[in-house]
């Protein structure tokens, strides 16, 4: 990807986010600057505890930051209400974790829906865009049954789907196949970029998995809160 003819469509700018852990103050997230652009694959590698899934959260607004900002689509999310942030992140946000967060009471097709209720973009056609979904992630015969009737794989699809489902520009993904074995993971993969490519959209992956990473179009790596390109070791 050509980077000179890409527009930003991701940036943080000085980004810090601080924990307290016990009597010290923990720097998570360490002065962090970058920018990720329209249609790109990033990845994000690191040790445990190196800071990338806590950027992630604070890029998709997720979480707050302690100071800095962060830019989507030129909207300053860290500068937007809790309200306004809500809706933003249902209007071009996705975001899909390691552990699904499945509603266990809800079936899986009301799963998926839950975006769509909390911020229905006008003139959508959720139907059609539905039926995609669920054909591309091969998930239809699945669609009322519960999580618990799920396999972990089938799960990941549903999340899937529902970080999908309101046609998201950028989405986020933390340790997405991580409770999976290597089959699965491989096609949970392969089905993120085969509706990233069908949508348009930017992707940004959290994994430890460089078989991941290395299908991205960048590798960015996380160390003591601070973020660099990654160089591969000759």
């Amino acid at each position: 990807m050509d980077a000179n003819n890409q527009r930003v469509i991701l940036k943080t700018v000085d980004l810090i986010k601080q924990y307290k852990q016990y009597d010290s103050v923990v720097t998570a997230v360490d002065r962090a600057n970058l920018e990720i652009y329209d249609g790109e694959f990033v990845a994000i590698i690191g040790r445990s505890g190196s800071g990338k899934s806590t950027l992630l959260s604070l890029m998709a607004g997720l979480d707050r930051p302690n100071s800095g900002k962060v830019f989507v689509r030129g909207t300053e999310i860290t500068a937007l209400d809790s309200d306004s942030l809500a809706v933003f992140r249902g209007n071009y946000l996705g975001m899909v974790f390691q552990n699904h967060n499945l509603i266990p009471q809800f079936t899986a097709l009301e799963n998926i829906l839950i975006p769509t209720l909390m911020c229905r973009k006008p003139g959508t056609s959720y139907e059609e865009h539905l039926k995609k979904l669920v054909s591309t992630l091969q998930i239809a015969d699945r669609l009322h049954h519960l999580p618990s009737e799920l396999s972990g794989g089938q799960q990941q699809r549903v999340a899937i789907a529902r970080a999908l489902i309101n046609r998201p520009q950028v989405v986020f993904a933390d340790e997405p196949t991580g409770n999976l074995d290597a089959e699965n993971a491989k096609e949970v993969l392969e089905l993120l970029l085969r509706t990233k490519e069908t949508l348009n959209q930017t992707l940004v992956v959290v994994t430890h998995d460089m078989t991941i990473a290395e299908r991205a179009d960048r590798i960015l790596v996380m160390e003591n809160g601070s973020v660099s390109p990654y160089r591969k070791k000759q």
